[in-house]
């Protein structure tokens, strides 16, 4: 439907001395924090995860040597969906000079409002990311403790027991990651690199990294984390997270989670004959999802 003059009555009145409600600050491309991005030119992305060798066995004198087998783990699948949003100005509220102002002014408007899209949907796989409704290629939520391996075992992103955020449940977390395994059961010397949290933690997470002495207690001690540099690219808030108390650690691990554009954000207009009408329209085509779990840890909080 056009917006026409009956809905901006008041901007063909003299008198008006301001418009506002569409020039509120926004919050930032905040997905960068936690995905890779990379350019995608098909319809779908998908990555698959390689299982390497055991570890090398003796070879007895005169025995005959060890052989394995490599092999594919799993694939993870990215589908694009596309994101679009358009607005239209009759003619006649084009003919009373709406068009310099509105073009302008809604444009705008389109433009926060796909970039709000966007960061509900980066958001969305982290907060999906401990519902088995949402598995990734290897058939188990994003955040598990029985993340499967071609060996038999498993690797856990998440506590055994949800924890809020706080020192020990930090340290813990730190912890498991240095013991996470390849999927023949290898250390793999994974490092966490960054705290993802929402607003509601924003101030826990600074006294937990940022102190020099502990948090919360009398003692006279270090703060560990924060003088072994074990979160060295501190902390970041996601205001896009639903949940107050989950917590989030990036990790190192490579091809974790991941932005794939298909087509880049781009705006068009065009009239319509019929009408006389303009319309306007923001578009882009983009997925965000993980292909291995173990490039993110996560809390749901107790």
């Amino acid at each position: 439907m056009a917006i026409s003059r009956a809905q901006l009555l008041k901007e063909l009145l003299p008198g008006l001395n301001a418009l506002f409600g569409l020039e509120y600050a926004q919050y930032g491309q905040e997905h960068k924090e936690i995905y890779e991005t990379e350019t995608s030119e098909r319809s779908f992305e998908e990555e698959t995860k390689l299982s390497g060798f055991s570890a090398a066995p003796v070879k007895n004198e005169g025995s005959a040597i060890a052989y394995d087998n490599a092999q594919e783990a799993w694939t993870a699948r990215y589908n694009h969906e596309t994101i679009a949003l358009g607005f239209s100005l009759t003619e006649e509220a084009i003919e009373d000079n709406l068009y310099d102002s509105l073009s302008a002014r809604y444009t705008k408007a389109l433009a926060r409002a796909m970039s709000y899209t966007k960061q509900v949907k980066a958001a969305a796989v982290l907060n999906n990311g401990f519902s088995a409704s949402y598995v990734g290629g290897d058939g188990v939520a994003l955040f598990s403790t029985s993340h499967p391996l071609v060996s038999g075992g498993v690797n856990s992103n998440t506590p055994s027991t949800a924890a809020d955020l706080n020192e020990t449940s930090l340290e813990n977390a730190v912890i498991q990651i240095s013991l996470w395994t390849d999927e023949r059961g290898l250390l793999i010397a994974a490092k966490p690199k960054k705290l993802v949290v929402p607003p509601q933690l924003q101030f826990v997470s600074t006294r937990l990294l940022e102190t020099e002495l502990r948090v919360g207690t009398t003692d006279n001690d270090i703060n560990a984390i924060k003088n072994n540099g074990s979160i060295p690219d501190g902390y970041c808030v996601n205001h896009f997270l639903t949940d107050t108390n989950a917590w989030f650690l990036t990790t190192d691990v490579p091809n974790g989670m991941k932005h794939f554009v298909r087509t880049p954000l781009s705006n068009s207009m065009d009239g319509d004959f019929d009408t006389g009408n303009v319309r306007y329209k923001s578009r882009e085509r983009y997925s965000f999802g993980f292909s291995d779990p173990l490039g993110m840890f996560g809390s749901p909080g107790a």
